[in-house]
């Protein structure tokens, strides 16, 4: 299984634009067969920034996510555009 974080800053005037991405992305995101948990926070003391829990079954589900319509549509035409800063980080699981 694939986990990571994503998080993202953003300007404050764009807040309910990112949020309406972040919903649309989110609920088609964990219809996908291959996604495991897919769960969107603003940080509650930094509402610029967006935090995105990701897992995925494997590799293979991971790039069919990044080759849907509603990843190209919110996440890379929605949020890419608008993000000021994006760190990635990949977990290894403990247990």
């Amino acid at each position: 299984m694939l986990s990571f974080t994503v998080r993202m800053r953003f300007e404050e005037s764009d807040h309910e634009a990112i949020r309406s991405h972040l919903v649309a992305l989110t609920a088609a995101s964990k219809a996908e067969p291959g996604c495991v948990s897919y769960v969107a926070h603003f940080i509650s003391d930094d509402p610029s920034t967006v935090l995105i829990y990701e897992q995925y079954r494997d590799d293979a589900a991971l790039e069919a996510h990044r080759n849907t319509s509603h990843f190209k549509e919110h996440a890379i035409g929605g949020l890419y555009q608008r993000m000021r800063e994006r760190h990635v980080e990949n977990l290894t699981a403990v247990a």
